[in-house]
């Protein structure tokens, strides 16, 4: 049976399927005008070869395509068209397309003219390379002066760029004795680890980041570009063998790693405190083990958020975070003396303080100058001295990409945090679910940065709560699937169910302290709002995960390794009740599951989860 698209997306409007072109062993999908999902011989080889405008936020310009033509045969294709993109001022942007494969290459051109001028912060290439089997492994560049160097695509997430200076880069394909080259001409290449955004990607993009952003396209002046990837093949490729036979099960079998399943907590904001407040029955039956409010002077928060935040904590018994935004705008000392007044007067003594200076919400790119700030020591000892006898927390209140690049004095806090976002540079369905992938990276640096440190992780939800590379989050009140949305369509539907369950699953290796996935209320709460239709009178799909996983805490986990990690993913829990097999399809199309010796063989619905006692 058909499941209706709002139940899945939150949206009716569902995503048109790409054009799967086929030359030969190499075969791409077409989206929007971009190439998606590039293999050879069924092997993925690179993620992604797309021509991008970004506008002066970093925003991705969605252009009109018109005079598409697609020609394929069994040994070749050819697309081409023109794209138009529409900036501030009547100003226009068209770029005219060809791309064509043969067997063994790939080759994607583009030149963009205005008539206008146009102003961007980037404007050409950007090719992705897949994480999984590459990260770690062996790469050849080649440089714009023609130095050839042998490196490796970083293990660890890298805060800079690990390569600049590019022409080509060439790499082994999990296939043995298959090479891919990707050469980059018209520009200077540079790439940067997506990996920092919870991207499941390494990323090469034209311009170097070096140079002044946003700039102008001159009217009248062609920019060209082009991308060839040439497949080398020594006649072994018969010997892929592939995860999952097409159309065939998933397997699953228990690993070997364990563990214990961390805190769930909720993000509680101001804006949203009321509303928390009523909803007290839906709090208590989800049964949050942490309270995570935020707090930020610059924004007008004051005493009456904070006694609205102690009246929660009242009704719910948990354990309770504030999040303070520090101002820095005179001495820290004197800035925290004052919230802990303000504190008193509330009646709120929260368990732990996670406290970061306002400014470094915002991301400082590379080659840009720091801002002013205090010292990181200089404020947590202002907060030791404020909040006695309180656990104080560090790192970062937006994304782990902040973290890496401005690491935290690890001696001077009791634990660590950080957010992530799916969609600070894609938004379709694939794009957000492959995040999933970045995520047990983003938490191995974490561990080689910080040790053993206590370490959380949230609030982490498809829409983007703020937005460290640029002015603004994007308003989205049409409901689309677009970057750095502040409401996402999907966070409505079971894609978010399954996202987060899949979240849960990535993570549970990094021994989290606590997982903190929604807010109860508002655009990224549980509940939606009385403009917002759902199945079950209010509640989110997400309101299953959370409360699954928040009943989870401080039970024992044991790895379940799937054999198709993208598509299905699986844990076990033990406790004095037996075990369960806990499961989520992260696809849009039902999937058939193997159990092996856990359970038997089932189908799961798309992005179904599921919950099943383990077999005798």
């Amino acid at each position: 049976m058909m499941t209706d698209a709002f139940q899945l997306y939150g949206t009716r409007v569902v995503e048109k399927p790409p054009v799967r072109l086929t030359a030969g062993k190499l075969t791409a999908d077409l989206a929007d005008g971009n190439l998606r999902t590039i293999r050879y011989d069924g092997v993925e080889v690179l993620r992604a070869i797309s021509y991008l405008v970004r506008d002066r936020d970093w925003g991705t310009y969605s252009p009109e395509i018109a005079n598409l033509k697609v020609e394929q045969g069994g040994d070749r294709f050819e697309v081409a068209y023109q794209a138009l993109c529409e900036g501030p001022g009547e100003t226009k942007l068209v770029i005219d397309v060809h791309i064509t494969g043969a067997q063994g290459r790939l080759d994607f051109e583009a030149e963009a003219v205005t008539g206008t001028g146009f102003e961007t912060n980037r404007c050409g290439f950007c090719i992705l390379h897949p994480i999984v089997g590459l990260a770690g492994s062996p790469a050849t560049v080649e440089h714009v002066d023609g130095r050839i160097v042998t490196t490796r695509f970083p293990d660890l997430i890298e805060p800079w760029q690990p390569l600049k200076d590019m022409r080509a880069i060439t790499h082994q394909l999990l296939t043995p004795g298959v090479a891919a080259e990707c050469r980059m001409e018209g520009d200077t290449f540079e790439m940067e680890d997506q990996r920092n955004w919870s991207d499941a990607s390494y990323k090469t993009y034209v311009r170097p980041l070096a140079l002044p952003w946003p700039y102008q396209i001159p009217a009248g002046q062609a920019v060209g570009q082009k991308i060839s990837l040439i497949i080398r093949d020594t006649g072994r490729s018969g010997e892929r063998s592939a995860a999952v036979t097409p159309g065939g099960a998933i397997r699953l079998e228990l690993g070997t790693r364990t563990g214990t399943m961390p805190y769930i907590g909720v993000i509680v904001t101001p804006e949203e405190a009321d509303a928390t407040l009523s909803a007290r029955s839906l709090l208590a039956e989800i049964a949050p083990r942490e309270l995570l409010f935020h707090f930020d002077p610059d924004a007008g928060h004051g005493v009456e958020a904070l006694k609205t935040f102690a009246a929660i904590v009242a009704i719910h018994r948990s354990r309770s975070t504030l999040e303070i935004a520090l101002p820095c705008k005179s001495s820290p000392a004197s800035e925290a003396a004052e919230i802990a007044r303000q504190m008193q007067v509330a009646g709120l003594r929260p368990d732990a303080i996670l406290i970061s200076p306002s400014v470094d919400r915002q991301s400082t790119p590379p080659g840009s100058q720091w801002p002013d700030c205090p010292p990181l020591e200089e404020i947590y000892a202002a907060a030791r001295a404020a909040f006695p006898g309180i656990r104080i927390g560090g790192g970062m209140l937006s994304y782990f990409t902040e973290l890496n690049r401005k690491r935290v004095p690890a001696g001077e806090i009791d634990f660590v945090s950080h957010c992530t976002n799916p969609i600070v540079h894609a938004a379709d369905d694939l794009s957000v679910m492959q995040t999933l992938e970045a995520l047990p990276f983003i938490t191995r640096s974490v561990r080689a940065i910080y040790g053993d440190k206590p370490y959380r992780i949230g609030p982490s939800t498809i829409p983007m709560r703020q937005n460290p590379y640029g002015s603004r989050t994007m308003d989205n009140p049409s409901g689309g699937r677009i970057p750095m949305a502040n409401r996402d369509p999907r966070h409505n539907g079971r894609f978010a169910e399954a996202f987060a369950l899949g979240y849960a699953i990535r993570v549970l290796d990094a021994g989290l302290e606590c997982l903190t996935l929604s807010g109860l209320t508002g655009p990224f709460g549980l509940i939606a709002g009385p403009d917002e239709p759902t199945e079950e009178g209010g509640r989110r799909p997400l309101f299953n995960t959370v409360r699954t996983l928040s009943a989870l805490t401080g039970t024992s986990w044991q790895e379940c390794v799937s054999s198709s990690p993208s598509e299905v993913l699986s844990f076990v829990v033990r406790n004095a009740d037996g075990g369960k097999l806990y499961l989520v399809n992260l696809t849009g199309e039902e999937r058939r599951v193997d159990g092996g010796a856990l359970t038997e063989e089932l189908r799961l619905a798309p992005f179904a989860t599921a919950a099943l006692p383990l077999a005798d």
